[in-house]
């Protein structure tokens, strides 16, 4: 539903700026409306994809490996996976952690964007628990 609805606030942001310029107003702060909205869908969509096991992964090496090594390159890719969520999840927060007390908002609207920040480490914290969930054999999605 996170997002379902970044993607129509941005689509009715955009939507609304264009028919404005052909009719003759401006819809000041479209750009940001749809920046804040993709780190909405964005977010969303990526911990869609993790749930239904739909990231990319390239299967050239392993395809070529019995069932047994299969699997174990397969839960070792979910961990180096888990590392990379929590990874990002840490340097987002340092980068809000400093950035807290500062307040910082967009420039027209004056959007918050410590929030937004706080939506994204929240998903990439939670790719992490998925990731290492399907590493430790209680997530599923892993092909034989």
């Amino acid at each position: 539903m996170l997002g379902a609805a970044g993607l129509l606030m941005a689509m009715s942001a955009d939507a609304i700026a264009v028919l404005g310029r052909h009719v003759g107003f401006t819809l000041l702060g479209a750009i940001e409306v749809v920046q804040a909205s993709v780190v909405l869908a964005a977010s969303a969509a990526m911990v869609g994809a993790t749930l239904s096991g739909a990231h990319a992964r390239v299967h050239i090496l392993i395809e070529r490996l019995g069932p047994t090594w299969h699997q174990r390159y397969d839960r070792a890719s979910d961990l180096a996976c888990c590392l990379f969520f929590l990874f990002l999840a840490a340097g987002s927060a340092w980068v809000a952690a400093d950035l807290w007390s500062g307040f910082e908002v967009t420039e027209i609207l004056g959007l918050p964007l410590r929030w937004l920040r706080v939506v994204w480490i929240g998903s990439c914290l939670l790719i992490a628990v998925l990731f290492l969930m399907r590493a430790l054999g209680k997530g599923g999605n892993h092909e034989s």
